[in-house]
């Protein structure tokens, strides 16, 4: 459990200080925690929820649910159906994919993020919506395609977050039913969820006291550079 609540703070933090990233940070080091790797998406989801359920209700004010409500549709709909093939697909097949998703991750936002514009279009919504769906109910790390989104249409970091958060609060919250009705919800992983929950407000805490103090581009390059070399590690293990 030590390892647990550890890694539990460290993609609290990183969720915090970045706006996304919970999934990313935890998903290096639960498929190796849990039974199962639909186990492990369940367990991050729900970590996941309560960091999200924070920040959303502090920055409730602000949510635009014109902007939110496309994406997050088609988000819903694509997650549903990734998460019925984990019920099929191969564990350790599942971790090489994730490996491969984490290293294209690290190197799409450590070199191209701030390159690309994307416009706030009912199909770019769509779009980012379905891939956000694909990998957060295989993976549990939807964060990458739909912060592209809410970066576009947010006029200010508040925005940002709260559109953010409540995105990944609701997916969240739909995906641990699906995760449900597949049979990933155990024990075990409400177990894990009682221990973990008190690191989720520790590394949320955390995260806010720094998320004026820090150069956050610094604190990106050395996350994305994290998931890089776990990439590499969930490949070559």
């Amino acid at each position: 459990m030590t390892t647990l609540i550890i890694f539990t703070i460290g993609a609290a933090f990183v969720q915090r200080t970045t706006g996304f990233g919970f999934g990313i940070f935890i998903m290096t080091v639960l498929p190796y925690l849990m039974p199962s790797y639909g186990e492990a998406t369940t367990l991050s989801g729900l970590l996941a929820s309560v960091t999200s359920l924070i920040i959303t209700v502090k920055y409730r004010r602000v949510i635009a649910w014109r902007k939110l409500l496309p994406i997050l549709a088609a988000f819903l709909l694509t997650s549903f159906l990734a998460v019925q093939m984990l019920t099929w697909m191969r564990g350790d097949t599942l971790k090489y994919v994730l490996g491969i998703t984490l290293i294209l991750c690290a190197v799409y936002f450590s070199f191209f993020a701030d390159k690309m514009k994307v416009k706030p279009t009912l199909g770019m919504q769509a779009t980012l919506g379905t891939l956000s769906g694909i990998m957060g109910g295989l993976f549990g790390m939807q964060g990458p395609p739909a912060v592209l989104y809410f970066l576009a249409v947010s006029e200010s970091k508040e925005r940002y977050t709260a559109l953010a958060q409540c995105y990944f609060l609701l997916g969240n919250c739909m995906m641990t039913i699906y995760r449900a009705q597949s049979g990933f919800f155990t024990q075990e992983v409400i177990t894990s969820w009682c221990y973990a929950v008190p690191a989720v407000l520790v590394g949320t805490y955390l995260g806010g006291v720094v998320f004026n103090r820090l150069s956050l581009p610094t604190l990106r390059k050395l996350v994305y550079l994290y998931i890089g070399i776990s990439g590499i590690v969930a490949i070559a293990t």
